[in-house]
């Protein structure tokens, strides 16, 4: 599936599994630009970067988006897993055009692996994985964890230095919970 290279095989079948939406969809949209067959099976094991609720409330956004006189004219908001796969791809090529149409109709994405896919060989993307993002999540959480670390310390020192100065004030709080 390398461009430029010459050696192209006549279809590629990408195995969707644990790759980001995004990243997937740009290497899939350039690869068929340039003249790829390219079938996407698993694409209901797509993820998505964010949080599960930041995920709902964008898509429930894009349901809001509809033509006011017709809306069955207005955008069609598509909610299969392959659909979804295939719009990205379709907003990452100029699919007005010939060419870019051309390149749409050599695409083919699936959900699960359906009876010719399922015994030839299936490929990933590594730039598209999403165990990629592992590295720079651990980075930001130990950064996060110090952090919270250091600020742990710095509140039981200022509780000490309270607790010296309140002294029989505390007997008070304490059936209080504080």
């Amino acid at each position: 599936m390398v461009s430029g290279s010459g050696l192209c095989a006549r279809q590629v079948v990408v195995d969707a599994r644990h790759h980001m939406l995004g990243r997937l969809a740009s290497i899939v949209a350039k690869e068929l630009l340039n003249g790829q067959r390219v079938v996407v099976v698993r694409c209901d094991e797509i993820c998505l970067s964010g949080g599960l609720v930041r995920q709902k409330m964008k898509y429930l956004r894009f349901l809001r988006k509809r033509m006011n006189t017709k809306p069955s004219h207005g955008p069609i908001h598509f909610r299969a897993p392959a659909k979804i796969l295939w719009r990205t791809i379709r907003g990452m090529i100029p699919h007005k055009t010939k060419r870019g149409a051309a390149a749409l109709a050599r695409l083919k994405a699936y959900e699960g692996v359906p009876p010719p896919y399922d015994k030839m060989k299936r490929m990933v993307i590594p730039d598209a994985l999403k165990y990629e993002l592992e590295a720079k999540r651990k980075e930001r959480a130990l950064v996060a964890y110090e952090r919270r670390k250091q600020l742990t310390k710095l509140r039981l020192k200022a509780e000490k230095a309270a607790g010296d100065k309140l002294g029989s004030q505390l007997d008070i709080l304490a059936p209080l919970s504080y």
